[in-house]
């Protein structure tokens, strides 16, 4: 597929910064780009480790931009503190795009919230409300990564996300936004 100079997209990319156990909260960071190229804005929050925050932060850090779609770098940032993105989508009114590196394992997942938090079917309710995991190659010469959809058809989704990487397999928005998270992390 040729990127096409008529793709005019505007994308949200979303990430935390590093933390220990001794830190009580974690940088999340919202980078808006135009066609994957291009940073408009960028906007810095905190979130509690293990905390509940999270969504409401991401609502709050987006809520004045104009964007066609959300890619997260999976739904767990700060430990165990999750973003919804149904929540995000329904808010909005735009889709949201889970990217991970690695397939989910959300039995292990399952396994560690009903482990370490009273809570834990609150946050799992998050998980279940993703569609079905799908494995994607968006550059031939790397390996995978695997998506989670709301809000989108999965060609679309696909499409997005191949337009959005050029120097690895992570869409732009979320590498840019991974990159200022982790370089302003005091850890």
């Amino acid at each position: 597929m040729r990127r096409s100079a008529s793709v005019r997209l505007k994308i949200v990319g979303i990430e935390d910064g590093s933390f220990t156990k001794e830190t009580p909260k974690a940088l999340l960071v919202a980078v808006l780009m135009q066609d994957g190229r291009w940073i408009e804005d960028v906007k810095i929050s905190e979130i509690t480790v293990d905390g509940l925050d999270a969504t409401a932060t991401a609502l709050q850090m987006l809520k004045n931009w104009n964007f066609d779609a959300v890619m997260l770098a999976g739904v767990s940032y700060a430990g165990f503190n999750l973003i919804n993105p149904a929540e995000l989508a329904e808010n909005f009114q735009k889709p949201v795009i889970i990217v991970s590196r690695s397939k989910p394992n959300n039995v292990a997942v399952k396994r560690a919230l009903k482990e370490h938090f009273k809570d834990w079917e609150t946050r799992w309710r998050v998980f279940e409300g993703l569609g079905p995991i799908h494995q994607f190659k968006p550059l031939k010469n790397e390996p995978p990564i695997y998506l989670e959809i709301v809000g989108a058809e999965t060609e679309w989704a696909m499409k997005t996300i191949k337009l959005s990487c050029f120097s690895c397999r992570v869409p732009e928005p979320i590498r840019a936004a991974r990159i200022i998270a982790r370089g302003l992390s005091p850890t």
